[in-house]
């Protein structure tokens, strides 16, 4: 394995400038560079994922899917391939803006498996996604029905503590929280749209996305919301999507 010392890191706007940006047939636009250990094929596979209704949100954006994206230095700095002492200093992803352009650089090296690249991934699609475009209103009513019934659980650490946040009963303070209630909105809808794009893309259980301390969504509940998002966003020409409940005996 090479040293720190053979690696020389890269400055994200060179390796921008490097590499083609390939545009896929949904619209997005992405670029492999470096030893990703992911194949041309695999990674179009990937991106073509996203529904090509979300592609107008996200015209501005480009996914640069790199071995390392490192954190500790002020600058947005790439590694080219990994070693563990790079490993150590990288992130999952980090921002850059080249003129008009929004870039995203996704560390693939950081994951064990497909199943962890895909949901970072698709994570900050859906939040680039809402970041531009919002929360359609018919998801937000949907969300905010569930919380008011008391549907158990969340969908993430995020949605969870938002969630609780806008109906708590603040001293000297009446009504809803709208500021943690749109919040909500905000994180449930990524939550759904990167679980729904990662539906299409891998095979998984539901539970595995659980990371901390919360209770995860009740399946109804995320059946309901995730049915909803395939609705709006319908899946692209060679993917499907579905839920499958799994029996018991």
């Amino acid at each position: 394995m090479a040293s720190t010392a053979q690696i020389d890191l890269w400055h994200a706007e060179k390796v921008a400038t490097q590499v083609t940006v390939n545009q896929a047939s949904n619209g997005l636009r992405y670029a492999g560079w470096g030893e990703t250990r992911i194949s041309d094929a695999d990674l179009e596979r990937l991106v073509g994922v996203v529904p090509a209704a979300l592609a107008p949100a996200l015209a501005n954006r480009a996914y640069y899917f790199v071995p390392l994206a490192i954190a500790d230095t002020g600058e947005t700095m790439i590694a080219p391939a990994y070693n563990v002492d790079l490993g150590d200093r990288a992130v999952c992803h980090r921002n850059a803006s080249f003129g008009t352009t929004e870039a995203v650089f996704i560390s693939t090296r950081l994951v064990e498996d497909r199943f962890g690249l895909a949901f970072e991934f698709f994570i900050n699609v859906a939040h680039n996604f809402v970041e531009v475009a919002g929360v359609p209103e018919s998801f937000a009513s949907l969300a905010w029905s569930q919380a008011e019934a008391q549907a158990r659980g969340e969908t993430s650490q995020d949605a969870w503590e938002t969630r609780r946040r806008a109906q708590e009963n603040r001293p000297g303070q009446k009504g809803i929280d709208e500021r943690a209630r749109n919040s909500f909105y905000e994180s449930s809808f990524s939550d759904a749209l990167a679980v729904y794009m990662l539906a299409m893309a891998v095979d998984f259980d539901y539970h595995d996305l659980r990371e901390r301390e919360y209770p995860l969504l009740a399946a109804p509940a995320l059946a309901e919301r995730l049915r909803h998002v395939a609705g709006l966003f319908p899946a692209n020409p060679g993917y499907e999507f579905q839920i499958l409940y799994r029996r018991k005996g």
